[in-house]
């Protein structure tokens, strides 16, 4: 790609990340390596210190996931970006790189049932609070959660399962107001369909496990940072990026790295002491996976609103939570933050019983039950037996999920194909 041209979305998933030099490979080889040689004792220290750049141990660094960070990095519009092993992985370095036991963060209360247990009972092991808003809070009610010892504000661009729509610039102009970073998972709907950076998230991160990889083959995560937060304007609350770091002999990432101080010591710090690196080979696998998202999520969706426009409709049908509807409370906010498209799930729930769900559910021939949600083959789940089972009934209200919520996550099949599916099961 040409250097300091800005490309379009559909380029940049195609040819974004990997730059290929005269006579070298065209697609992005898997560096298959553990370590890297090098020549000089001198030089190899000078990468321990941070004091150069290369590579010299994989789960520091690896081009293969280099390149995938970076074409990540280019379809968010950010500054930096870094791999993990795993969405969940991405959700705790984020949170880790600015909080330390006695702080606090506040977080939207619709969010993923893995990312609730984890910031509600794992971070509180490790003494980092929270405080749970409604996720469609104001700024005032958003400030009001804010405490002395808060470091971040955290949510979900489209919430999983439930598929409410965030108002991202209220929370934004919340976090900023308080002196915080805004933190966004954008794995539903993509930056092909959101760009969260854009309307002042800060922080990006993503399960790659969904649908930037697409194929339910691999399992990552990635953060991405915006580069425009100011960390030295707050240098007490964020003491552990502009303060020397004793690890690396008093260094100051903020003073060494300026607008790559966060993602270096998520790097440099988080992933050397926890691990959770991202195989190269999965990196690849990723990559071949975003080089038709663009494609793909315009098929999702359109598929998406067939499906939900047709539930809407059905007298077996109570409810249906799709922004894509005109009836959606989130149409508008849809409209303004993904305007090409949401994603390819839909929440519904049907008349009857809870058993009726599940019922349901087991007569789907085309459609699969499984764990997996936001790849190219359709599936399905029920979060209150599911992803969600280790909450009770007044936890699952508690963060907007109704006990007879069915999550569809539509994918790329012919879309009549799925309609009958869905009726004959329904009848």
């Amino acid at each position: 790609m040409t250097k300091n041209k800005r490309f379009n979305i559909d380029t940049i998933c195609v040819q974004g990340g990997w730059q290929p030099e005269n006579g070298g490979p065209r697609q992005l080889p898997i560096y298959q390596s553990t370590t890297f040689k090098y020549d000089s004792t001198e030089q190899m220290a000078r990468l321990f210190d941070l004091e150069e750049s290369g590579y010299f141990y994989s789960r520091l660094s690896n081009p293969t996931n280099d390149a995938v960070a970076g074409k990540i990095c280019q379809l968010e519009g950010g500054h930096a970006a870094m791999l993990t092993s795993s969405g969940q992985s991405a959700n705790l370095f984020a949170i880790l790189n600015l909080c330390q036991s006695g702080d606090h963060f506040v977080c939207s209360n619709a969010i993923y049932g893995g990312t609730y247990n984890l910031f509600s009972v794992t971070l509180k092991k490790w003494g980092i609070d929270l405080t749970f808003v409604p996720i469609n809070a104001t700024v005032e009610e958003i400030s009001a959660a804010v405490q002395p010892n808060t470091k971040l504000v955290f949510a979900e661009t489209v919430t999983n399962p439930t598929v409410e729509i965030l108002d991202i610039e209220v929370f934004a102009k919340a976090a900023h107001l308080n002196g915080i970073p805004l933190v966004v998972d954008n794995t539903f709907p993509t930056p092909v369909n959101c760009r969260p950076i854009e309307w002042g998230a800060d922080i990006v991160v993503h399960s790659t496990t969904k649908y930037l990889d697409g194929h339910a083959a691999t399992v990552g995560g990635c953060i991405v940072d915006g580069g425009h937060f100011d960390w030295e304007a707050h240098p007490e609350r964020f003491a552990s990026l502009v303060e020397p770091d004793p690890s690396y002999h008093g260094l100051s990432y903020t003073k060494a790295f300026g607008k790559d101080a966060f993602i270096v010591k998520a790097t440099a710090q988080l992933m050397r002491d926890l691990g959770s690196a991202q195989s190269p080979h999965n990196a690849f696998i990723l990559n071949l996976g975003m080089e038709t998202l663009h494609l793909r999520m315009q098929r999702h969706c359109e598929n998406a609103l067939k499906v939900a426009t047709f539930l809407e409709q059905h007298p077996k049908v109570a409810w249906v939570n799709y922004a894509g509807l005109p009836s959606s409370p989130y149409h508008e906010l849809a409209k303004k933050y993904m305007p090409k498209g949401i994603c390819g799930v839909v929440s519904f729930g049907l008349k009857g019983e809870r058993q009726d769900a599940v019922t349901f559910m087991d007569k789907l021939e085309l459609i699969s039950i499984v764990t997996h949600v936001a790849d190219l083959q359709s599936c399905i789940l029920h979060p209150a037996s599911h992803s969600h089972r280790q909450m009770t009934d007044e936890q699952l209200l508690e963060v907007g999920i109704k006990p007879d919520l069915i999550r569809l996550s539509v994918g790329i099949e012919d879309g009549n194909d799925l309609l009958e599916d869905i009726e004959q099961a329904l009848n």
